[in-house]
């Protein structure tokens, strides 16, 4: 279910990312409320991660190597992303609708066709690694057929905590955490929040078993 008012946290967590498209429909959407997508401001944010990510997903000079290649591409993930962190790199193809909603931390890696539609804002923490074809599913829309209709829709936040293992072909929903030090199995759907230091399988996804949780990294 939408929101019925803003979020001052989310909007001022927001405030510290890159190449953000201000506009009322923007606060609107990370708020989780019902919004308009097709907001001058919003429409023009997508059309500039698409191009950004056409580039990304394009990119392999002739005379590259593999560090000029990872370098290329970590200053493009700088143009596109909201904020990143050291040693990110993300395989092509590469999918987003805005971009400038994710946030990753240090050495993040994700295999081919990651797609993130972050229409609510997408944290990812520290030493988080994805298999491929793992999709983010921020945006989503309500059940009653006239909501959709008249093309509104809303969105929810997805936070990913730190040492955390996605494997290949998982499907996170809207509003979902999980928590750090988790490991998700391949194929899995991942419906509601997954405590931290858990392994979690299945469709829905589902806790099968605890690990020994590890104390926290200095950043």
């Amino acid at each position: 279910m939408a929101s019925t008012e803003k979020n001052p946290a989310m909007i001022e967590a927001a405030k510290s990312f890159a190449n953000v498209p201000w506009c009322e429909d923007y606060e609107k959407m990370i708020s989780g409320m019902l919004y308009n997508p097709l907001a001058p401001e919003l429409v023009q944010g997508r059309f500039r991660a698409k191009r950004l990510v056409m580039k990304y997903n394009t990119h392999f000079p002739d005379d590259a190597t593999p560090e000029s290649l990872v370098e290329d591409r970590n200053r493009m993930l700088r143009e596109l992303l909201g904020r990143v962190g050291r040693d990110c790199y993300i395989e092509a193809p590469f999918t987003v609708d805005y971009g400038c909603n994710i946030s990753i931390g240090n050495n993040f890696y994700a295999n081919s066709n990651l797609t993130v539609l972050d229409c609510g804002l997408v944290n990812i923490g520290h030493r988080v690694m994805f298999g491929p074809n793992v999709s983010i599913f921020g945006g989503t829309h309500e059940t009653e057929v006239q909501s959709r209709r008249d093309y509104i829709e809303y969105a929810r936040e997805v936070t990913i905590g730190n040492d955390c293992w996605i494997g290949g072909n998982t499907i996170i929903l809207p509003g979902v955490t999980i928590g750090k030090g988790c490991t998700v199995g391949a194929g899995s759907v991942v419906t509601t929040d997954i405590p931290p230091f858990s392994v979690a399988v299945g469709c829905p996804a589902k806790v099968i078993k605890k690990v020994t949780p590890v104390p926290d990294l200095e950043e």
